[in-house]
């Protein structure tokens, strides 16, 4: 997948297009990229995805409590390279960019400076200023500019349908199985490993620290959460803890830190990705580290079985 940073120089042919922000590249829009893919072999173009950083909602409500992102960039971009996808162009969301409406987005952008050959849109996509661009709205422009345009059906699991939304709500609930049913695979973090305390290694417990690598990255639910760790290409089991430490801290500050499972290594430095599996308990606070470590057995145990169970 080519990825271009901006809309100078591209040349694709026959552009197939879709657009929207793929935050959490979920179910939802595994199925717009999939129709992307089939409308692009149809017309004999080139499938391309436009999306944007940062998430237009920073944008549009800078007062408005961030709604945290599900994948940063570096995340979207692998993920999305996974499907075939033969261009990814971002765009930087800017309040002159939120200003643009529909028709001048689809003129000026997907006209003039892509070329586009065909646009394929979600069930409920809507873009441009207020959001006035919709399926038939496009339909007129469609006929107007001479390109193809298509829209994919809602897709539903659980019997609710998909959106980022849903997600964030499941994720700050500690929900990770609605999580994953959601997205279509476990939610990952990915940071870089720091120094802690070190605390948890006098209880036998000793976690890599994981200073995530973007601060809009959004958190489950404090609490512990087995895990499957990925280091320099290997695989490993471990428990991730989420939150503040009430026992040990009164900070306040949310860390996260994963107890590798027969592991000693020194990796301060490393990247270093999490992913999250179910949630074991939510955070709480001791009387004492005597008795957090006598909790932290329990949840290695508790991980365990998991695994032998799956």
């Amino acid at each position: 997948m080519q990825v271009h940073y901006g809309l100078e120089n591209i040349r694709i042919e026959k552009p197939v297009v879709t657009i929207g922000s793929f935050d959490g590249v979920h179910k939802g829009h595994v199925q717009v990229i999939e129709g992307l893919r089939r409308c692009a072999r149809k017309l004999q173009g080139e499938s391309v995805i436009i999306s944007f950083d940062p998430h237009p909602r920073e944008v549009l409500y800078p007062l408005e409590k961030r709604p945290g992102i599900l994948t940063t960039l570096d995340e979207k971009i692998k993920i999305l390279s996974e499907y075939g996808i033969q261009h990814l162009i971002v765009l930087k969301f800017t309040e002159e960019l939120a200003n643009l409406t529909y028709d001048d987005f689809v003129k000026h952008i997907l006209v003039d400076k892509i070329g586009i050959a065909g646009l394929v849109v979600g069930y409920d996509h809507r873009f441009g200023k207020d959001r006035e661009g919709d399926f038939e709205a496009l339909k007129i422009l469609a006929g107007k500019y001479h390109f193809h345009i298509e829209q994919e059906e809602v897709c539903v699991t659980r019997e609710v349908n998909i959106s980022s939304t849903k997600i964030r709500t499941a994720l700050e609930l500690g929900d990770v199985g609605l999580v994953k049913a959601l997205l279509g695979y476990d939610y990952p973090i990915s940071g870089i490993v720091v120094h802690g305390d070190k605390i948890g290694r006098q209880m036998g417990f000793p976690t890599a620290n994981i200073n995530v690598s973007d601060h809009r990255k959004l958190l489950p639910a404090a609490g512990v959460y087995a895990a499957h760790v990925y280091i320099d290409g290997e695989t490993y089991e471990g428990m991730l803890n989420v939150g503040v430490r009430p026992t040990v801290s009164t900070s306040g500050i949310v860390r996260l830190e994963v107890h590798i499972f027969d592991f000693d290594r020194d990796i301060y430095g490393a990247d270093i990705t999490v992913t999250v599996l179910e949630r074991i308990r939510g955070e709480r606070k001791f009387e004492n580290t005597g008795e957090l470590q006598l909790q932290l057995q329990k949840d290695k145990e508790a991980v365990l079985r998991l695994k032998n169970e799956g």
